[in-house]
């Protein structure tokens, strides 16, 4: 791309403008000779004390002599305007836009530009803490400024640089590599509170979607895109959202369903005759919805969209916001399971099936003998339809739309799905007839959906399926992308496992050496980047999921508290403000391995939950604008109004 470059320096600023081409080519093709793609500029001012000077150097370089402090401000913009506009008619000056931002911000301090990004910033963060050990956790306040935030602050006036804390005796690094020793709780933490940061980062209401490397992909080709890849990266990259109370996180999902609703539309239409939308395995920025060229194993897989959707009910559930359920969330869900519905042919007997089927990227074993990816009627495939319909059938009670012609098929096509099967070697059969895997360590365990992130399975109404699932990851193996080894750690939370849900936390923490990656599967680099490797973001963001999912777990009718908590190695600790299904805000902590208080606030009027802890549970009742505290035997010690904390 540097043919479509050009670099200015003008005084003390420095300014970039470029442009990309209008179509992918290939690294050895001649750029310049491509027309022209998306615009933009990025410009750099550079502000020095007093006694400063600067001087250009080369024509290319900023010199700074003299100068007891130098502040760098950045800002870059594109001419991108959606999905559906062209980047030739696009009207926006990136260039103008950057030095727009820029002028605005021209007569801010460093001081007042750190406290409007403080207070935008731990708006957020803040709203959840987390402490695993006595003593090893601080407030977001104390990581960044110390304990004298304002006195550090104040400082900041007469020095910009004054932020800096003591240098630890001990490399992140290092750190990380002693973690199989020491099992050090507060890196736990570290690693927890770091995908909440990378969220709160790369995914604000008016951005894009966070990516397969979120906002922070170096390489002009990087790998696999950077595309969001709809069989596990984008979803996972929004799993601690809700939760962590970050809902306003998943902003930018929202509206990229909707442009892939859009351009699934025609999708569905086109290559399958089928109403409503499709979307495929692979995306990218304007949207794409349609299958790739290539090997079916991973281009022919159109559940990427339905399994999206489980994101808009679940947003729905945590928040409880019927406006967001009638006018975004519903219209998008129908679409969604007019498609599936159209999808879905005869198959043996009365069952319908899908047809043609991938299980994501894994081969089976077929009749002939040879390695085949297509069949029929993958566990996934039923998994999602079944989870998408009963999500529809939920969220036309809530509106009142149940007498609909959708609703009426959606009923009758139910039992006719084919049931999740057990293998003979007692594992979830992933496909629909008990095929050979010719790899059972394969990095995906997309059979197991069902249980997590669906909600279909669970350990009390299906124990024969769990007992199956706890074979199936038995038989997966530990060993796994850094995606693969969190997704596997969520589900062996909902087996309730701590033990092993721990085993996998602990095996995250595998320092990967950038220059020899392929050594390795999994771990971390030394900035805490998870690796696939090479770098994927989805890791970081599952690993925070995994860790609540660890702590609390919670459907519209049933919460659970510390459901695989290893006692052992977390012997006491305190988590604030995660966020449980119904609108429920929980705050818990325990000593000695066993729960000692738990804080529920409910943000509903009156709300009735099953309160489950330690193989004991009770019915309770919410009322808005109390905190209810409970012991380990989940009796209710004392209500208090929440204007008291």
């Amino acid at each position: 791309m540097k043919e479509n470059l050009i670099c200015v320096l003008l005084q003390q600023r420095m300014v970039l403008e470029g442009s990309c081409p209008s179509s992918r080519i290939a690294p050895r093709e001649n750029l310049s000779d491509s027309p022209t793609g998306i615009q933009f500029a990025a410009v750099l001012d550079l502000q020095v004390g007093d006694a400063g000077v600067v001087q250009v150097v080369g024509g290319k370089k900023l010199k700074v002599e003299g100068a007891d402090w130098a502040v760098l401000l950045l800002a870059a913009a594109s001419s991108f305007e959606g999905p559906f506009k062209k980047p030739s008619d696009s009207k926006k000056n990136p260039k103008e836009i950057s030095l727009n931002t820029l002028s605005s911000i021209k007569k801010m301090s460093f001081s007042q530009l750190f406290a409007y990004h403080l207070e935008d910033y731990e708006s957020l963060f803040n709203r959840v803490s987390l402490q695993l050990s006595k003593g090893s956790s601080k407030t977001s306040e104390e990581n960044y400024l110390g304990k004298h935030k304002e006195e550090r602050l104040q400082s900041v006036k007469t020095n910009p640089f004054s932020l800096s804390t003591e240098d630890s005796p001990v490399s992140t690094a290092e750190r990380v590599k002693s973690f199989k020793i020491d099992e050090d709780p507060s890196l736990v933490e570290l690693l927890f509170h770091y995908g909440r940061y990378l969220l709160i980062s790369s995914s604000r209401p008016g951005t894009q979607i966070s990516n397969l490397q979120g906002i922070w992909n170096k390489d002009i080709e990087p790998a696999w895109d950077a595309a969001p890849h709809l069989n596990i990266n984008l979803q996972m990259n929004y799993w601690p959202s809700l939760t962590c109370n970050l809902s306003e996180c998943q902003e930018p999902l929202f509206d990229f369903i909707g442009s892939l609703a859009v351009n699934g539309s025609k999708t569905a239409k086109v290559n399958y005759e089928a109403n409503g939308w499709v979307a495929h395995q692979v995306t990218d920025i304007w949207a794409k919805t349609s299958p790739d060229r290539g090997d079916p194993l991973w281009a022919l897989w159109p559940m990427g969209g339905a399994w999206l959707c489980v994101h808009l009910w679940d947003h729905y559930t945590f928040s409880m916001d019927k406006s967001f359920l009638e006018n975004t969330a519903h219209p998008l869900l129908e679409g969604c399971a007019s498609f599936l519905l159209d999808w879905l042919i005869k198959g043996q007997g009365d069952l319908l099936e899908t047809n043609p089927s991938t299980s994501p990227e894994h081969y089976f074993i077929g009749p002939d003998g040879k390695k085949a990816s297509v069949s029929y009627s993958t566990t996934m495939d039923i998994a999602i339809i079944k989870e998408v319909f009963l999500i529809v059938l939920s969220s036309a009670e809530v509106l009142g739309r149940t007498n609909s012609d959708l609703i009426e098929r959606i009923k009758k096509t139910l039992p006719r799905l084919p049931p999740t099967k057990i293998a003979r070697d007692g594992s979830i059969m992933e496909w629909a007839r008990d095929f050979e895997d010719p790899e059972v360590h394969h990095r995906h365990v997309s059979h197991l959906f069902g249980l997590f992130p669906g909600h279909t399975i669970t350990l009390e109404k299906n124990p024969d399926l769990c007992k199956a699932i706890d074979n199936s990851l038995y038989k997966r193996g530990d060993l796994g992308p850094g995606w693969s080894t969190t997704w596997k750690t969520a589900l062996w939370a909902h087996l309730h496992n701590s033990e092993h849900a721990y085993r996998l936390v602990k095996q995250l923490f595998d320092l990967v050496d950038p220059d020899h990656e392929s050594d390795y599967e999994g771990g971390l680099y030394s900035n805490l980047f998870t690796a696939h490797p090479p770098f994927q973001i989805d890791a970081n963001f599952g690993f925070t999921a995994a860790i609540t999912e660890m702590l609390v777990q919670s459907t519209m009718q049933d919460l659970y508290l510390l459901p695989a908590i290893p006692q052992d190695k977390w012997r006491e600790g305190c988590v604030r403000g995660l966020k449980a299904r119904g609108g429920v805000t929980v705050s818990i902590c325990w000593k000695e391995g066993t729960l000692h208080e738990a804080h529920l606030f409910s943000e509903n009027h009156n709300s009735f939950i099953n309160l489950h802890y330690n193989g004991v549970a009770t019915g309770v009742k919410l009322s808005h604008g109390y905190i209810y505290t409970f012991n380990r035997f989940l009796k209710c010690l004392r209500m208090r109004p929440q204007s008291e904390e």
